[in-house]
């Protein structure tokens, strides 16, 4: 039987089960050693405003939401500020704040979520995605490597530096 998933703009309804999410992804990436999401950063407070903004998307098996992600176009400052080099200069899709629920964890959800993030730039007519990670987090740096992201520089973020990659979509 094959699991059913669907992909769409998280509503205020969802928001209990995306910031449980969130709250293990935060406390998995202490575990991990890492100090990315260690500052209070992301809170309920962002991901309400994600959702207000209409910016929030989950990726759902049922009424269970098994990722979470921030979809935004054109909306990073810090991205004008890369030290490196994009492979496009015009309009983008940028995603952040990607999680996914302990009870998904490995069976391909952050792939399957990206995806549909790569279906959202195309829908809107844009061929360059761009993103951001730590530089110790491994699962997300695996799967911009299997995804076809390129390595473009670094960004800095509340005072810590991020690695920065793009995708440029052919169709």
């Amino acid at each position: 039987m094959t699991i059913q998933y669907s992909f769409g703009k998280a509503t205020e309804g969802d928001l209990d089960q995306i910031w449980d999410i969130l709250k293990a992804a935060i406390k998995r990436r202490k575990e991990e050693g890492s100090n990315q999401w260690q500052d209070g950063y992301p809170n309920v407070e962002v991901i309400k405003e994600d959702i207000r903004k209409e910016s929030g998307y989950v990726l759902k098996e049922g009424k269970n939401v098994a990722a979470y992600c921030a979809i935004l176009i054109n909306d990073e400052p810090e991205y004008a500020r890369l030290n490196g080099k994009w492979l496009t200069q015009g309009d983008f899709v940028v995603y952040h704040r990607v999680a996914v629920s302990e009870n998904y964890l490995g069976r391909g959800m952050g792939e399957r979520i990206l995806k549909h993030v790569e279906d959202f730039a195309r829908a809107t007519n844009i061929r360059s995605v761009k993103a951001d990670t730590n530089f110790d987090n491994m699962a997300m740096l695996r799967i911009f490597q299997k995804l076809g992201y390129s390595y473009c520089g670094e960004v800095t973020f509340r005072g810590s530096a991020r690695k920065a990659f793009e995708k440029v979509l052919v169709d």
